[in-house]
């Protein structure tokens, strides 16, 4: 028994009144992956015509058996006596191993049918994330000071979008799917299709967040052909592939970051893009450690500032060695002060010192005099200040030691 493709003009010649039946399925649309068509008998008779339509593939099916198929659109005839013509078109391996091996859990049927499947594409399924999923976001990279190195930040994302899906292998298909059911919709396999399609998702969003890729977060939408090369190259939809279907198609509509993430990019960019600006942050940072240091008054009130900065962008390391720099600044201008100090310090008591011994000296008559070396009311010269030579002490006129340190006075 097998199928024997009739000639494009045979449907309105006479050989069609030598048909006893024509066996074929309407559109199956969008929601019917496989519906099963038979005689009112159960029996396809002999010379019974099979029309199979585009976006279809016809299994027939005797007795708990597959003994033909095909996938190439067209119209057939049913010859009892002839072998398994295999029309198949794309499914010819498939539906030659299905003939010699396929039988429905050895299950034993006593009737013929024919069970055609929508090989389309079947579109509109969406997906989405029930809780945010981790992600790698390279477009505000970090820079990690300890290895020299740029990590990305990481966000969490909601993702919703669409996936379309088609039938690859009929057989695996029905033996671990539809079975031999009347008619088998596509709402029946969507739920654990879309559970299956989010663990691909989750694979497919790591590989985005590689530094092979770096996939900016809130593109990822745009990123529709890369998404559907990587899936192929890695197979992550293999369980799904055991059940004869294949994703297709996969797009993401929106995504969305969860509070914690968006205030991540908000202090990001609030920050002036301090990470991807290390260098002007630093500059700055460094004027101002500088400004702080040689404000006397504010200095302490200029770094606490500097470090509430960092408190609050995260980031403890931007302006590091700013601080060093400038800390020793501050020290190097804290010495130069203590030494200016210590001169002005000497200056002044000498200064001192050289008015109080300007002031003034008596006469012996009694007179006070301002200036001068003789006194202006009785001549006499002014009188000679002496100083032992050995700790300095004054001694007066005459004495022969000195009173201080007991040194002998010439």
């Amino acid at each position: 028994m097998g199928l024997i493709k009739a000639a494009k003009n045979a449907i309105g010649s006479t050989l069609h009144d030598q048909w006893k039946e024509a066996i074929r399925c309407e559109d199956l649309g969008n929601e019917i992956l496989m519906k099963k068509i038979t005689t009112p008998q159960g029996v396809i008779s002999n010379k019974s015509t099979i029309i199979v339509a585009p976006g279809q593939c016809a299994i027939v099916y005797d007795n708990g058996r597959v003994i033909d198929a095909t996938a190439e659109e067209g119209v057939y005839v049913f010859d009892t006596s002839s072998t398994p013509s295999f029309f198949a078109g794309q499914f010819g391996k498939t539906f030659k191993e299905m003939w010699e091996r396929f039988t429905y859990d050895g299950a034993s049927a006593k009737e013929q049918a024919v069970f055609f499947f929508n090989i389309k594409e079947i579109i509109d399924n969406k997906f989405g994330t029930a809780s945010p999923i981790p992600f790698q976001d390279w477009s505000h990279p970090i820079p990690n000071q300890m290895t020299n190195t740029i990590v990305p930040l990481r966000v969490q994302i909601k993702c919703y979008g669409k996936y379309t899906f088609r039938i690859i292998n009929p057989a695996l298909f029905m033996q671990n799917v539809a079975g031999v059911a009347e008619e088998y919709r596509k709402d029946k396999l969507v739920e654990q299709c879309r559970t299956e399609v989010m663990a691909v998702f989750q694979n497919i969003v790591n590989e985005l967040g590689t530094e092979k890729h770096k996939v900016p977060v809130l593109e990822m939408p745009s990123q529709t052909d890369e998404i559907k090369e990587i899936m192929d190259q890695e197979i992550f939809d293999e369980p799904m592939r055991k059940r004869g279907i294949q994703i297709d198609g996969f797009a993401v509509e929106s995504v969305t970051l969860d509070e914690e993430s968006k205030q991540k990019i908000d202090d990001y960019e609030l920050s002036s893009n301090s990470y991807m600006q290390q260098g002007r942050m630093v500059g700055a940072y460094s004027e101002a450690i500088k400004s702080a240091a040689q404000n006397t008054s504010g200095s302490m009130n200029g770094f606490m500032g500097l470090g509430m900065v960092n408190m609050a962008t995260g980031n403890t390391n931007v302006g590091a060695g700013a601080w060093q720099n400038t800390e020793n600044s501050r020290m190097d201008l804290s010495n130069r002060a203590s030494t200016t100090e210590q001169t002005e310090f000497t200056n002044k008591a000498n200064a001192e010192q050289k008015v109080e011994t300007q002031t003034g000296w008596n006469c012996e008559c009694g007179n006070k005099n301002n200036q001068g070396m003789f006194c202006p009311n009785c001549g006499k010269p002014k009188p000679q200040e002496r100083k032992c030579p050995k700790c300095g002490e004054t001694y007066e006129e005459g004495a022969k030691f000195c009173s201080n340190c007991g040194t002998k006075l010439d």
